[in-house]
Formats: structure tokens, C-alpha cells, sequence
């Protein structure tokens, strides 16, 4: 037999227990704790990890002795990416079989961040709860949005709001609100009360407040660059009703989504500019590889039904 197709076949040998094991490994730092964390005796870890090494001819593991932490040679946090990978699809494909085996019923994993949680959620859950009544909805939220794909792509949601565009391969993803932005600032501002609305060089001479972590600040410093201009944020924050608050005190200008915004606040003034920036773009993410419950495909339709409606607003405004 030539010598590639022996290492082809010996390679046949890894299991995902063994990769399991050096997964834990990594993040444990040691035989004993890996072993704890898996449910195995050390002696068992022990062996997968040399296994491993002898399927893949290489060392993977620096083994110092004493109270030293465990680590990973090179060819092992090679070899970890891979695993990473692997084991993130076994666990996407049992949620793919829990799934298809409750149909109607269990429970959907929805991923979340703070304006669609605060203002389309409740109106897509009260609907949704009505019609699926077997279907226990849980809720996950992060101020990161690729966070929520990631969780996605590893099968521990099964959908999640997400920004777009969003940059993870194996996700799908359907636009449910085109989401404008605005001007917030104190109802005295010069700004407040223009005919026109300002432009662009305008709002980035003044004093900005902004998102301290959500790419919200990345897409609106970005449009603000092309002025030729840095803008100047003098202030960061992931909540809402902070960036809010503190434009109402008159620390600065807030550009905000629409969809962030508290309107009922007499203390601010909210000033559309949709004709200067394009909107921030919300969605929905799933992984295209995964099986997608009919309780799945009905949330999506849900939340584009109910975001609809939001737009409309939007649009006999523009």
C-alpha cells in the first residue's frame, strides 16, 4: 500500500472522544481537571491524548511535569482549530435531531440585542406564543451581534437578530427592517431647528456620543469619514437610554438607529437624517447547513410581519 494512503487510513482512527480530550485539555490546563470536566478517570484522557498523537504523527502536547500547566505544541492548536470545528457540528447536528423529533413542540433558542429585545421582541413573542403554543421560546441577548452568529454557527441558538451584513460562512440570513438613523440632541440645539437637515460635514464638527462595543459606531464613524473628517467621540456607551440621557444633558450629539430611541422623551430632540446616512440594517441569522423547524421558518415570518408594520412610520415620514 503506498505511503499517503497508510496515513489516509491511520487517520481514520481519530474519534471524537480523542478530540474531545484535547479540547478540554486546552481549556482545562491539565489531565486531572480535563479528566473532571469530561466524566473520565485522567489515566482514560491519558490515553486518548497519546492515541491522538500516534494516529496524527505528531506531538501535540507539552507534558512539563509538576505543578506546570499543560500546553499545547503548535501541531496541537493546529489540530485544535480543526477539532474546534468538528465538534461545533456535532453539536449543531444534535440540535438538528432534537429538533426534528419534537416538530411541534420543545423548545427554539432566540438570539437578541438591547433595541430588538426592547422594541420588536415583545410584539413578535406575543404573537408567536399564541399560534405555538408547545414551543418554549428562549432568549439569549448580547451587545454583540457576532457573538449571536457565532452561537449560531455552533448550534447553540437557532436563530439570532443580527446587523448585516454579517461576516460567518455558514450563516443565512433574511432582512426583516431597514432601520433609519437620527440626530439626538437637546431640544435648544441649533441642530433641532434647521428647514434643512444637516449635513454630514455639520454633524461631525460636533462632540459625538456613541457605542462604546456595537458595530453601530463602526457603520456611522465610516459614513461620517467620507467628509474627510475624524469624528470626535467624547463619549461611549452600550446602553441606549445612557447615550440618550447624556445628549439630553448636552455632552454631545448621539447618532442613534431609530429603532434605540426612547421617542417619548420631551427631554431630547430627535432629528431625522435618513436623507444623510444609510440605515442601519437588521435581520435574521440561521445556519443554512442545519435543519430549520416549522416553529423556526414561523418566528422569521413573525418578526418580518411585525417589523413591517414598524417601517411604515418610517416611510410616510421619508
Amino acid at each position: 500500500m503506498e505511503p499517503d494512503r497508510l496515513t489516509h487510513d491511520r487517520w481514520h482512527g481519530v474519534e471524537l472522544r480523542h478530540l474531545a480530550a484535547l479540547q478540554a485539555l486546552a481549556q482545562e490546563g491539565s489531565f486531572g481537571r480535563a479528566a473532571r470536566a469530561l466524566g473520565y478517570t485522567q489515566s482514560a484522557v491519558s490515553q486518548q491524548i497519546a492515541a491522538l498523537e500516534r494516529v496524527v504523527g505528531h506531538r501535540l502536547v507539552e507534558r512539563p511535569g509538576g505543578p506546570r500547566p499543560v500546553t499545547l505544541t503548535e501541531a496541537g492548536r493546529l489540530l485544535l482549530s480543526h477539532a474546534d470545528a468538528i465538534v461545533a457540528r456535532l453539536k449543531a447536528a444534535q440540535a438538528d435531531m432534537a429538533a426534528l423529533a419534537e416538530g411541534a413542540a420543545g423548545t427554539l433558542r432566540i438570539g437578541t440585542f438591547q433595541s430588538v429585545g426592547a422594541r420588536i421582541l415583545p410584539a413578535v413573542m406575543s404573537r408567536f406564543t399564541a399560534d405555538w403554543t408547545d414551543i418554549d421560546v428562549e432568549l439569549r441577548e448580547s451587545a454583540h451581534d457576532e457573538e449571536l452568529a457565532r452561537w449560531v454557527e455552533r448550534g447553540e441558538l437557532d436563530l439570532a437578530f443580527v446587523m448585516l451584513p454579517i461576516e460567518v460562512e455558514p450563516l443565512e440570513t433574511v432582512q426583516v427592517l431597514e432601520d433609519p438613523y437620527v440626530l439626538v440632541t437637546r431640544p435648544d440645539s441649533p441642530l433641532a431647528h434647521r428647514e434643512r437637515t444637516p449635513t454630514l460635514r455639520e454633524i461631525v464638527a460636533e462632540r459625538l456620543i456613541g457605542y462604546r462595543d456595537c458595530r453601530s459606531t463602526d457603520m456611522i464613524a465610516g459614513q461620517l469619514r467620507t467628509t474627510g473628517q475624524e469624528p470626535h467621540f467624547v463619549f461611549h456607551s452600550d446602553d441606549n437610554g445612557t447615550l440618550q440621557g447624556l445628549a439630553a444633558a448636552g455632552v454631545g450629539v448621539a447618532v442613534m438607529p431609530r429603532l434605540t430611541v426612547e421617542p417619548s422623551d420631551e427631554s431630547v430632540a430627535i432629528v431625522d437624517i435618513a436623507q444623510r446616512m444609510a440605515p442601519r440594517l437588521i435581520g435574521i441569522a440561521w445556519h443554512r447547513d442545519r435543519y430549520q423547524s416549522p416553529a423556526a421558518s414561523a418566528f422569521v415570518e413573525t418578526a418580518r410581519a411585525v417589523c413591517a408594520e414598524l417601517e411604515k412610520p418610517y416611510l410616510s415620514a421619508a
